[in-house]
């Protein structure tokens, strides 16, 4: 997160957790992988986790600290499982590529170019190592939503002369995932604000977000952390500090200490507790990429060989046509290609589309057999009498902008009974399931209460007045509304504000069952959580396991499940 601090907020005492204090800090680890169950049911510093979707209620003691923290959300639930999906053939090309490095896991390869020290006694590191080594299951989630991406990303490193230590940096960040994004209006893999992200070269419009653009953004956070290191002679670790807090913050800490006597190294400077943890985190998992052996971690595999190529398709396309050309699903191609706001690429550009290797050919075969015309999809518009244009943009979901251009208008004044062409979407708007339109319907959808109220946005409002009116936090609204706090709102806007506690009780009777599942050899909690879509302690609750050890082949446990979601 960049440039962003949370004012008079009170903090949380961490004393005694082992987690890792970082603003994207969110939930339980549901998902141990021992079949031990004192060793799944961790002290309630062990389980807290950042960038997991799957959100809990940690322990008070293990809640995130609240000073200079935004918050990071994940609005896609398994990304990391489409990304995956994504690359699904490439396998069998990957073996025969004449580009394989000298190591076939693109980490080892990392790891062995890693440049960054790590004290051996600094607390603040080893809390965050501790952290990582008790969470594996959540590394190998990070290295999934990281597989299509890494190979660029070092591919990039290498060619500006960079450490190889910054690849590991998005996991500190925004745990490698594409759409998060954080109530300090950060975004992106490498989490930027909109004034960095466009001081950087990241275009922003209603059709695109270059912060989300792995290509845009990544080339942005190189170009931004090479000022940094030049700023501040040289010091990686003050540059990575200024990245996460701001240049001003860090220098004014440096200069401070110079007047006072005092050493400015990193760990001697009075920096937000975002920014103490935050360096800790990286030089952690650099440590325990770099001693995985001795840290007897098994650090996940990703293949040491391009997987994606940028293909220029020269004009806007409709993103279901485009998975089509390259026999991919929308979803897919979306996740490949986050910065697309909407259900086609900017007008205006950028056209690149990463597409995977083993769809490369099919799609560049489509591309030259598809005229720039049929990019789109089109209908031709008869006005009627009250019509708009900004009507007749939100119907067909794209902008006022676009139908001038197409239509080669001047004003934006319209004729009755005349005829407008305007672009459509080939597919309906809830097929473009990862469009910001959807993931903002699917985030409001979310149940935050027992009533749901919906507010349209009219001249003059404001997210305090509308909060104070409802007797709603101004964060909580902003949050069920996909927003950061000081975000401004614009007219028209559907905003949806909850009140008094969910119930329970009708949300089960609706959606769960109760069942009984016999223990196969094999399994533990960690596997039948994962299969029923509940959470180890929900397990460890319904059958009273506390103490207990193991389970046995033939136990029989009592499960509540959500049946839609099994």
């Amino acid at each position: 997160m960049k440039y962003i601090a949370v004012i008079g907020c009170s903090l949380y005492m961490l004393a005694g957790c082992n987690l890792t204090e970082h603003s994207e800090q969110r939930s339980l680890d549901n998902k141990n992988t021992s079949t031990d169950v004192q060793s799944s049911l961790l002290a309630n510093d062990d389980i807290c986790e950042k960038g997991d979707a799957n959100l809990r209620q940690p322990h008070e003691d293990c809640q995130p600290p609240s000073e200079g923290v935004i918050e990071v959300e994940h609005p896609v639930e398994n990304i990391e499982q489409t990304l995956v999906n994504a690359l699904k053939i490439h396998d069998d090309i990957a073996e025969s590529s004449q580009e394989v490095m000298p190591n076939a896991n693109l980490w080892f390869y990392v790891a062995e170019q890693l440049e960054f020290d790590v004290p051996s006694n600094q607390g603040r590191i080893i809390a965050q190592k501790n952290w990582y080594l008790k969470h594996p299951n959540y590394m190998q989630r990070v290295s999934n939503r990281a597989s299509p991406f890494l190979y660029y990303i070092v591919d990039r490193l290498e060619a500006e002369g960079m450490p190889l230590d910054i690849a590991l940096l998005p996991i500190v960040e925004s745990a490698f995932d594409p759409f998060a994004y954080s109530h300090g209006r950060a975004a992106g893999m490498w989490q930027f604000i909109p004034g960095t992200g466009k001081n950087y070269g990241m275009k922003q419009t209603w059709w695109y977000d270059g912060r989300r653009d792995i290509i845009e953004s990544t080339n942005g956070a190189i170009a931004y952390l090479k000022r940094l290191h030049k700023m501040f002679d040289g010091n990686w670790l003050h540059a990575l500090a200024a990245y996460n807090s701001g240049e001003g913050r860090v220098m004014r800490s440096i200069r401070k200490n110079k007047r006072l006597g005092k050493p400015t190294d990193f760990w001697s400077l009075d920096l937000p507790r975002e920014t103490r943890a935050y360096v800790p985190k990286l030089l952690a998992l650099t440590d325990i990429l770099r001693n995985r052996e001795s840290n007897k971690f098994a650090w996940p595999s990703i293949k040491n060989t391009p997987v994606l190529d940028i293909v220029d398709v020269g004009s806007q396309i409709d993103l279901s046509k485009a998975a089509n050309m390259a026999g991919l699903t929308t979803a897919e191609l979306q996740a490949l290609n986050p910065g697309f706001n909407r259900w086609a690429t900017d007008p205006d550009g950028p056209h690149h589309l990463l597409i995977p290797l083993s769809n490369l050919d099919t799609f560049k075969v489509a591309l030259t057999q598809t005229p720039a015309s049929d990019m789109l999809n089109w209908v031709r518009y008869k006005i009627r009498s009250g019509d708009s244009l900004d009507k007749i943009a939100n119907k067909y979901n794209t902008t006022t902008d676009v139908i001038k251009e197409i239509n080669n208008l001047k004003t934006s004044r319209i004729i009755a009974g005349k005829h407008l062409l305007v672009p459509v979407a080939l597919k309906s708007i809830e097929e473009y399931a990862l469009s910001a339109d959807q993931r903002l319907k699917k985030t409001q959808s979310v149940v935050r209460g027992s009533h749901k109220t919906e507010h349209k946005v009219r001249s003059g409002d404001t997210l305090w007045d509308i909060a104070q009116k409802h007797k709603v936090a101004v964060r909580d609204l902003a949050k069920w509304n996909k927003m950061a706090p000081r975000d401004p709102l614009k007219v028209g806007m559907n905003l949806v504000v909850w009140s008094g506690k969910p119930s329970m009780s009708v949300s089960q009777s609706a959606i769960s069952r109760n069942i009984t599942y016999r223990v196969r050899s094999g399994d533990s909690l960690s596997r039948i959580a994962n299969r029923f879509n509940v959470s180890i302690q929900e397990i460890v609750q319904w059958n009273n396991l506390q103490g207990k050890k193991y389970l046995q082949p033939g136990q029989k446990l009592k499960l509540t499940i959500d049946v839609t979601k099994t």
